[in-house]
Order: C-alpha cells, then structure tokens, then sequence
C-alpha cells in the first residue's frame, strides 16, 4: 500500500494514501451531518440561516440564539463524544487484541457511569461535579479491572476482556441499587442521563469531551506505533525497543479519561467505541493502528445516530443512546457471526 511521508522536524509521520482518503472523506461527512443538525429542530433554519449565524451575521435574534445556546453546543458535544469514544474503542480493542475490546464491553464506561450516578442521586451537585465524579469512577474502574486481569505481569488479551464483563455487570447492578434506593426527583434525572442523551446539551456538557479529545487523541495518535509493535507480542516488542507493560498502562489510562470524559457529556453511549474502531479498519484496510480514523468515524456514527433520533416519526426526543444501542446490538451480532478470533 502506497504512503506519503510527512516531517516536521524531528517527527516523521508515515500515512496510507487509502487511509488519507477516508479521512478526507470522513471530514466532508462530518460537514455534512453537522450542517444537517444544524438545521433540525422545531424551529427549522436553511443552509443560508445556519452558515449566516455561524459567521456572526444572523438573519434575526431568536435564529443565533436557537443556534448558539442549543444546536452548536449539542453539535460539537456530539463531536467531541463520538471522537472521544472512538480513538478509546481503539485503544481498548488493540490492547485486548480482541473486536470485542471497547470500553463499554469492558466496564469502563459503566464504572465511570456509576460515579457520575452516585454524584446526582446521592449528592445532587452541578455538573461540574458530576464530570469530576465519572472522570474518578472510571479511573478506580480502570484500576481494578488492571489489577484483576494482570497476569505474570502482563495484562491484556481475553483476560481483560473478561474481568471487563464482570466488572461492567457489579457497575450496572450498583447502579440499579443507587436508583432504588434515591429520592424520585434525582432519580428520574439519572435515569434520562443513563439512557445516554445530547438533548438539551450546554456549553457546559460540551468543554470536558472537547477538552480531553483535543489534548489526549493526538497523544494517542503519537502513541500508536509503538501500540502496532505491542500487537506482535510483548517478546517482540520488547526486541524492538517497546516496553510493553509501561506503554499498555499508559494507553489504558488515555483510553479511560476519554471514555470518561465522554460518559460525562452524553452519558453512556453504547456501541459507538465497539463499531467505530473496526469500520475504520475495514475501510482502510490498513493493519496500522487507526487512532484519527477511529476518532472520526466515532464522530459521524453518533452525528448520525443523533440525526435517526431526531428525525423518527415518535412525540417525544429520543436519547440518541437508545437509537446507538439499537443499531450497535444488531452489529455486535452481525460481528459473533462473522468473526473467528472473538
């Protein structure tokens, strides 16, 4: 496969011309979607009226504000969550080595639900708070699914994948029990943010995803050669230079914050992190690690899930986790059936 050879000073940056391409082409579906979204609503906008407002030149008052404090947040929240959850699906699936490797499979996202769950019921802080209390869960989630699965020193593989399940499982039982056990009010809200929604998103839901995929997915993306060397072996790795364990720990731990970042702007979204990683390698048909293709298409995926949700002929706004969720367990079947290395 033919590749351009990028440098900027000491860093050289090797990139398939396929995989350039569908980049490229992500990015105009990425344009697309969002002008789309930007459009939707119950107060309808033309093209016209929604590039106007977006330069500062709106056509009337009540079109930059429906434009700046509902639609552009709830645009750029989905954004930043789908990229997040893509580049971590990414991760968590080359770590594991295994499709089914992605961080709401494995816990993470359920760990980093709970905090964010106990913070509202139990607390009823704002949601600052809440974000900080999903960041921290999910990391004490990572943790202990790190400590269970590490073997001989070593972790990864169907291991984690399965201390993830169970996991995931005493998460979403917790859950359950904080729920029962809470006043009606704040239950009825943690339960609308479970369902995973980008309804009535703010500024506020929108700056920790964007803040933590503008500074952790280039890192990761710097930190996937030697994550294509770590699935060769650990022995091999090792041959070349990569010290396995240290860069699995530290891939991880990116992998979780922006899976946490992401549970604290939409809620748990299920399925975008799991499918978002292996389209982006079927289109490619690169054996690279795919960071920025994942994060993108994890973008598009829940740009247009979004769109499903607000377009299907039902009263009420459907979560767009609900609509991810759907369409993701049809996936996940289609991949069991499909693949022999699950």
């Amino acid at each position: 496969m033919t590749a351009l050879r990028v440098g900027v000073g000491p860093l050289r940056l090797r990139v398939e011309r396929r995989t350039l391409a569908v980049g490229a082409v992500l990015v105009g579906v990425l344009a697309a979607a969002a002008l789309a979204s930007l459009m939707s609503g119950t107060v309808s906008l033309s093209p016209g009226q929604v590039l106007g407002a977006l330069g500062g030149h709106a056509d009337s008052e009540r079109a930059a504000r429906v434009m700046w404090q509902i639609r552009v947040p709830r645009v750029v929240t989905a954004l930043a969550v789908g990229m997040a959850l893509g580049a971590a699906g990414c991760v968590f699936q080359s770590v594991s080595r295994n499709a089914l490797g992605s961080p709401d499979v494995i816990g993470f996202t359920s760990g980093a639900a709970t905090g964010a769950v106990v913070q509202i019921v139990l607390i009823g802080a704002g949601p600052g708070a809440t974000t900080a209390a999903a960041v921290a869960a999910g990391l004490l989630t990572a943790l202990v699914v790190y400590a269970l699965a590490r073997k001989d020193g070593v972790s990864g593989g169907y291991r984690l994948v399965l201390v993830g399940i169970g996991v995931s499982a005493f998460a979403g039982a917790l859950n359950t029990l904080v729920l029962a056990r809470g006043d009606i009010d704040l239950t009825t809200r943690a339960r609308v943010w479970l369902s995973g929604s980008l309804n009535a998103r703010t500024w506020d839901d929108a700056w920790p995803p964007l803040a933590a995929v503008v500074v952790l997915v280039p890192a990761l993306a710097a930190l996937a050669r030697h994550l294509d060397i770590l699935e060769m072996g650990d022995d091999q790795a090792g041959q070349l230079g990569v010290h396995a364990e240290p860069t699995r720990l530290l891939a991880m731990l990116i992998g979780v914050v922006l899976t946490a970042a992401a549970v604290a702007g939409a809620g748990p979204i299920a399925f975008v992190a799991l499918a978002a990683p292996q389209i982006a390698v079927r289109l490619t048909r690169a054996s690279r690690v795919q960071v920025i293709v994942s994060a993108l298409m994890g973008a598009g995926l829940l740009l247009l899930a979004d769109l499903v949700s607000v377009h299907l002929p039902v009263r009420a706004a459907l979560p767009v986790g609900l609509t991810t969720g759907a369409l993701g367990g049809v996936y996940l079947l289609w991949v069991l059936s499909r693949s022999r290395s699950v």
